[in-house]
This record gives C-alpha cells, sequence and structure tokens, in this order.
C-alpha cells in the first residue's frame, strides 16, 4: 500500500524556518521531520511513498536525490571522479516526488496524485506531524469499518498548564499535560480510491467539504489513538521536538 505525504504548503506559522527551506524539511535531531514521518511508517512496514511537492519542493528532490551518499562514509577520487561507498545505512524506500503545484490545497493535492495510486486503497498523513500510532491497527480498523476513509483521533497537547483551586489556594497543578479537551483530526488516515470523487480542483480544501461530505454520508471513521501526537505548526513545537529527541526517549522513535 502507498503511502501519501501532503508536503506542499508554505508552513507561514513557522517563518523562521521556513523562508529557505519547506516545512518538512525543517530539522528534528540534524533529519527533516519528513525523514522522521518515514521512519514510522517504515516502521509499520509501509515502505513506498508518494510525496506531494509544493513550496520549495526542489530541496525535498535535492536531499533525497543525494540521501544515500549523505547517510555513508566516502572515498572520493578528485582526479578520476570515482566515488566509493563504505558503511552506509541502507533504507528500503521507494519514494516518487511529485510536484502538485505552490498554491494547490490539500484536497487538490491528492486529487492530482490519482495516477500514482492505481485506483487502490493508499496511507495518507500530512508532513509535519508525529505521532507513535500503530498503523498496522490503523490499518485493520479501517478495514472493520469498511468505510472509504479512517482518519486518526487524537487529544490535542494543552497549550498551558491545569489549575485547581481550593479558596485561595492551588489543590492541583499540572503543567502542560498531553491531552487536552475534545478530539481532532491527526491526519494518519487510510483511503479507498472512492474518496477521489469527493475531490474537485486545485482549491478543494481536504479538511473542509469532502470530509465533512464523507461525514454526513456515514463514510468517515475515527480510530482513536490516545497516545503521543504533535504537529510542529511553530517554533515552540520544534524545539519540544527538539528536547524529545535529544533526551534519547522521543515517543515517535518507533523503530
Amino acid at each position: 500500500m502507498k503511502t501519501v505525504v501532503l508536503a506542499g504548503g508554505f508552513g507561514s506559522r513557522l517563518a523562521e524556518e521556513t523562508g529557505t527551506k519547506p516545512k518538512p524539511m525543517v530539522e528534528i535531531g540534524a533529519k527533516p521531520i519528513l525523514w522522521h514521518i518515514l521512519k514510522i511508517y517504515e516502521a509499520n512496514g509501509f515502505r513506498e511513498f508518494v510525496i506531494a511537492l509544493g513550496y520549495k519542493g526542489e530541496e525535498i528532490k535535492k536531499y533525497f536525490l543525494n540521501y544515500f551518499y549523505l547517510s555513508s562514509d566516502l572515498s572520493i577520487n578528485t582526479l578520476s571522479g570515482s566515488t566509493d561507498v563504505h558503511d552506509g545505512t541502507p533504507t528500503d524506500w521507494v519514494l516518487h516526488l511529485v510536484d502538485t503545484g505552490i498554491k494547490t490545497q490539500t484536497g487538490g493535492r491528492i486529487k492530482r496524485l490519482a495516477g500514482w495510486l492505481n485506483s487502490e486503497r493508499f496511507m495518507l498523513t500530512y508532513g509535519d506531524g508525529l505521532a507513535n500510532v500503530n498503523l498496522r491497527k490503523l490499518v485493520q480498523y479501517h478495514e472493520k469499518t469498511g468505510k472509504l476513509a479512517t482518519l486518526t483521533a487524537v487529544r490535542p497537547p494543552a497549550r498551558f498548564g491545569n489549575l485547581e483551586l481550593s479558596g485561595d489556594l492551588v489543590s492541583s497543578f499540572a503543567e502542560k499535560p498531553q491531552t487536552g479537551e475534545g478530539w481532532i483530526n491527526g491526519g494518519f488516515f487510510v483511503m479507498e480510491p472512492e474518496v477521489f470523487h469527493y475531490l474537485e480542483g486545485d482549491e478543494c480544501v481536504l479538511e473542509r467539504e469532502p470530509l465533512e461530505r464523507l461525514a454526513r454520508a456515514g463514510q468517515l471513521a475515527a480510530y482513536r489513538h490516545q497516545g503521543f501526537w504533535l504537529p510542529m505548526d511553530t517554533l515552540r513545537d520544534k524545539r519540544l521536538l527538539e528536547e524529545l529527541w535529544a533526551s534519547g526517549k522521543a515517543p515517535w522513535k518507533v523503530w
């Protein structure tokens, strides 16, 4: 099963980093967040990816064109130009890097990839979110529901700590708990090819009319994920992810 990764947005809320690179190339622990996402899927047995490019997509192409050499020790003969590779870390991925337009919206990007997906079921995620979702169980759940699409429902991290007061005293203090109120769309979708009938044109935003129509038709299932999930929306999020990676206990490192 192929996995689509939406990697074409402008990343304007992370402008400190995205002036020179696309958001999926912003690094966590000296590796692009896109690399971390692909590793999550690889660990769950998914190794073929269709990456929807847009803003500064050439930077993603350059990175993966040189990925094998960048991940290896090299001996280079500057006279002959010959190169020997030593101690490389093999990565068994097949990557289809597809330009889907600079201003194309999320639904439009998926629509443009129809020819790459061969009318088959596919996985889908965003190029800026990390989680420890069990993707095998997600697919099993999707198959059990028999719906056209399944999204991963997550509880958003609280932006502020919680206080419980007793009179003028703080009786309980919790600093930034992992789970906030309610459920939101955390990405990590499984979709049937019939979903393409719900997508129309480059201006189509997946999270609006297509998902709303699927929901009204009773064709959108939710897989509840109680574990770690965090999107890299802001510089603060990036720093938190960096801290987790540096600790050696990054929750999304399932490989």
